[in-house]
């Protein structure tokens, strides 16, 4: 069996994707939505064993899970952990929330009693794993990230009349509170208090005269693409409520349990865990349970931490840490003929972003050109070496401390 496979990933055409980035990356013809190249064994895009078409990675695991995944993984896990992605946001996607472990448990086994099909638009629980996620731009990227600290949130509703209503129910109530109010209100409220802000912010949106860094502009651009006829979307809301933080090239953010979040615009890399539940908070046309919604939120301010990746020794390789058991992200960055030398503890996904470079695993030699992946087997050791200025990311599974300072 061998060591080291090339694989084929999953294009996802949502659309909210571009037509341009995943494209080039790929080398393909640009034209369709492109909104995501999965890299994994999800259930809905298992990427293909391109030495061996006739399989896909996820019937490789299932046939050699302990050989594959290591022994430590195998039991840990019972499957590949993560799921690696490339996105391409070009229109806003909707405010989300993800549940912790035990949440997730025990929401799917509440659905699953109530006979509710998996398939089912209102369902929330799709499995039972939780859902954190970190990303690492690729461009100027742009989110929204947890709620804004107080003296922050005030501000933005002492600047807006039409908001300004809300101060006295934070000041009493605080996240909480606040967010239950706008989430539980009527459509006709909504109506009646976001319809004026939208009639006097979208004059200066269509005259390109907000900056991003404006909740002004999200919130118009939001109306835009989602209340085109119709009520109008409470998530507009959160736009004020919560940071908007842009995030550099090569910069990333961790997105835990309880945060709520929403990715505005840009590229990116996204590493997450295996799962599939997201509990949705508006900018949506999809199912928004409010009542399940609000159980998961955490409900205090948040201060962006953002991620610049940890020099490994050499200096190629940076890893961005969380607190996540089920991935950890890195990117190897090597001028002509530089040479990253790796011994593979987990299984490893590697995709090549730019340049072209050669693995070496036990004698397999294979180049990696822009846009091309390959899967490696856990306890390997490999080489890569650039045939020209190249930037790869990795997915691998952090190794748990088996000892306590």
């Amino acid at each position: 069996m061998k060591d080291i496979y090339r694989l084929d990933g999953v294009v996802q055409d949502y659309a909210w994707g571009g037509t341009e980035f995943i494209a080039n990356l790929l080398g393909i013809k640009p034209g369709k939505k492109m909104a995501e190249y999965w890299l994994g064994t999800h259930e809905k895009g298992t990427a293909r064993l391109l030495d061996a078409p006739e399989k896909d990675l996820q019937s490789l695991i299932q046939a050699n899970q302990e050989d594959i995944l290591g022994k430590t993984i195998s039991q840990r896990f019972g499957r590949l952990p993560y799921l690696f992605k490339v996105l391409d946001v070009h229109d806003m996607l909707s405010i989300q929330v993800h549940p912790s472990k035990e949440e997730a448990e025990n929401g799917f086994a509440r659905e699953n009693k109530a006979g509710i099909p998996l398939s089912a638009p209102e369902r929330n629980y799709r499995d039972d794993n939780h859902k954190p996620e970190v990303m690492v731009a690729q461009s100027e990227f742009w989110l929204l990230h947890g709620f804004l600290p107080a003296r922050r949130l005030v501000y933005n509703l002492n600047a807006n009349p039409e908001l300004a209503h809300l101060k006295t129910i934070f000041r009493e109530l605080g996240y909480e509170g606040l967010y239950a109010q706008v989430m539980n209100e009527s459509p006709e409220q909504t109506n009646e208090t976001l319809r004026p802000l939208i009639d006097r912010i979208l004059p200066e949106f269509e005259k390109d005269k907000l900056d991003k860094r404006s909740p002004d502009y999200w919130a118009a651009k939001a109306y835009k693409t989602f209340c085109s006829s119709g009520d109008l979307d409470k998530g507009i809301y959160s736009i004020y409520f919560f940071n908007i933080v842009r995030v550099m090239p090569g910069e990333g953010l961790f997105q835990d349990a309880g945060i709520p979040h929403a990715y505005l615009e840009g590229q990116t890399m996204e590493l997450m865990a295996n799962s599939d539940n997201v509990l949705r908070g508006g900018l949506t046309a999809k199912h928004v349970d409010v009542p399940e919604l609000l159980t998961l939120v955490k409900y205090e301010e948040t201060r962006p931490a953002i991620l610049t990746g940890l020099n490994q020794p050499g200096n190629a390789e940076k890893i961005y840490k969380t607190d996540a058991p089920d991935f950890e992200l890195s990117n190897i960055s090597l001028g002509k003929n530089d040479k990253y030398e790796h011994s593979a503890t987990s299984p490893e996904i590697i995709i090549a972003m730019e340049g072209e470079a050669t693995v070496v695993a036990d004698n397999v030699e294979l180049v990696l050109h822009k846009g091309e992946s390959i899967f490696i087997k856990a306890d390997k050791s490999y080489t890569i070496q650039a045939n020209q200025e190249a930037k790869l990311y990795k997915a691998s599974v952090p190794m748990p401390k088996l000892f306590k300072k």
